[in-house]
This record gives structure tokens, sequence and C-alpha cells, in this order.
């Protein structure tokens, strides 16, 4: 069985999903009602620019789960791909939103509106300049989450997302980061900073949280009978009540992206289908688990093989 997955901030680029724009009407209708919702042209963001634009938090929000959305409605309306084959849906960090929509928990309306709420409060939750993120890669958890353990009186980092083997992810303050960069560099790991403009899924955040948990409390979920991974978890999310409070969780939680598809490896998935810009988690599941089946859909092409591949 295959399950959906969907990406999160760092797979945006300026024009994608341009070609289904041009094509279907069923996502020109979705992009131009998306301008509307948002009182904000983001469509002509997407398509035109400029990047430093489409790259804050606010902007990147809403327009990665407008491109994942309208793929799925796509996918589903057009091509009648079987969302009854489908165990799983999952998404990193914001694209949980983007599952949750496309399972049918959320209505599109409210998801792009929240996004853009959501981007906004993270992107103010640290003064611009004082935050960081921190890409690691070639290295165990364990061994990260010990030295910052044992350097916990010289600076404070923190565990944001646990992506794959060997790629971890942490966020602090900037001069912390860097600090934490020369212990690796010592130990002759390699890190990169990463283009971000504040440090997420940390404690850091927790201004973020208190904007963002009333208007959590107020969305409307729908009582889908659907399976959908929690990044705070790594496991299903059961019901209205623990959906609104692990998103709340989620804002200054880890995601647990590796568990989050072990889970659903060991409870039956083979195949996993990337629906949103770019292939970030394709790339991810991989270094996870190689003898799993992984397909991205960016272009029609890549629906066109996925519908010889499934039959739907």
């Amino acid at each position: 069985m295959f399950s959906l997955i969907f990406p999160g901030q760092g797979s945006q680029t300026v024009g994608m999903c341009k070609e289904f724009y041009e094509k279907f009407d069923k996502v020109k209708n979705i992009f131009d009602k998306a301008d509307e919702v948002l009182n904000f042209p983001i469509k002509k963001l997407i398509f035109e620019g400029p990047k430093e634009q489409l790259d804050l938090t606010e902007n990147t929000q809403p327009a990665i789960f407008l491109v994942g959305y309208s793929i799925f409605e796509l996918l589903t309306k057009e091509f009648e791909f079987d969302v009854s084959k489908v165990k799983f849906y999952a998404g990193h960090s914001l694209g949980e939103y983007t599952a949750l929509s496309s399972a049918g928990f959320l209505n599109f309306e409210e998801t792009l509106t929240i996004l853009k709420k959501r981007g906004q409060a993270m992107q103010s939750s640290v003064p611009k300049g004082e935050g960081g993120m921190i890409a690691v890669l070639g290295s165990k958890i364990e061994f990260i989450e010990n030295l910052l353990k044992e350097n916990s009186f010289n600076y404070e980092c923190f565990v944001a997302n646990d992506n794959s083997e060997g790629q971890v992810v942490l966020s602090g303050k900037i001069g912390d980061i860097k600090k934490f960069s020369l212990d690796l560099k010592k130990n002759n790991i390699k890190n990169i900073l990463l283009p971000v403009s504040a440090p997420f899924h940390c404690k850091l955040m927790n201004k973020a949280t208190n904007i963002m948990k009333p208007e959590i409390e107020e969305l409307n979920i729908f009582p889908v009978k659907k399976n959908i991974i929690s990044n705070v978890t790594g496991e299903i999310m059961n019901n209205t009540s623990e959906i609104k409070n692990l998103l709340t969780q989620q804002i200054e939680s880890k995601v647990k992206w590796r568990e989050s598809i072990k889970y659903m490896i060991d409870n039956g998935t083979s195949d996993f289908i990337e629906i949103g810009p770019g292939k970030v988690l394709s790339g991810l599941v991989k270094r996870i688990n190689k003898d799993v089946k992984v397909s991205a859909i960016n272009r029609e092409e890549d629906i066109n093989t996925l519908k010889n591949i499934y039959g739907f």
C-alpha cells in the first residue's frame, strides 16, 4: 500500500506549479481562489517572484500549501486517483496542514488563512538575525544530543527536525549555533547554516505558540476516517481534540520525520508519493529505507508515470 507525503519549507521555487496552472482549469481556479482568500497576489509571487519575497515564512507557508493542495486536487479530480488506497497522510512541518486539508480534515480556505497567520507568527517570534538553523550531515542523532548535553554550559541549541538517518536540523540563537558548528567541525562533522529567517521548532517559537493556540482552537476539523500522522508523535492523530493539541505543540516541538516514515513502513506502507514542490522528502525517505518505492509529482509527466504504475 502507499502513503502520501507533503513537503514543508525549503521546497519552494519561483515558477512552481506553473505548468499545471496553465494547462488545467482545476488548478487555475484554486490559485485564483487563493488570491481572493488572502487578498494578496500569491499566484504572481509564486510564478514570478522575487525569490526573496517567496522565501519569507509568511509567504512560503501558504504558497507551498497551495501548490501541494492543487496537485492533490488535480490528481484526484482530473486523473481519478483512488484515495481509498491511501494508507497514511503525512506532511513535514507546514506540510502537515496540506496533509490534513487533502485528507478532508480541514477546508481549503481555512487552511490557507491559518498558514498565513502561522507564518507571520513564526516570522515575528524572534527578531530577524537573532535566530537560525543548522543542518548536520552524516552523524547519528544520539551523538548530537550527547554533544549538546556535554556543552549545555556553553551554548543552547535544539533538535528541530529529525529528518533521516544522517540528517538532523537544529535551531538556536545565532551565537549558539556558531559555537555548536565549531564543535561539530572539531569532530569532523559536516554542517551547513540554513538560509532561514527564524529558529523553527524549538522553545524560541513560544511567542508564535501563544499567538496560534487560540487560532488553532477555532479551526473547524471534520471527523474524517483517514490516517493522519503527527510530526510531534510520529504516529496517528486520533480525534479533533488531539489534532488541535498536536498542531499547537508542533510549533515548538521537534519534527519526528524519521520516526513518522518508519511508523508508516512498519504499518504497511511500501510506496510513498510526494505531492508538492521539489523532491526533498523523497530523498529523505530513501535515506531512511532504501527498499521502499518513492515518487514525486511536479509535472503532468509524473502523474502519467504514476498512472501507468498504479493503474488509476
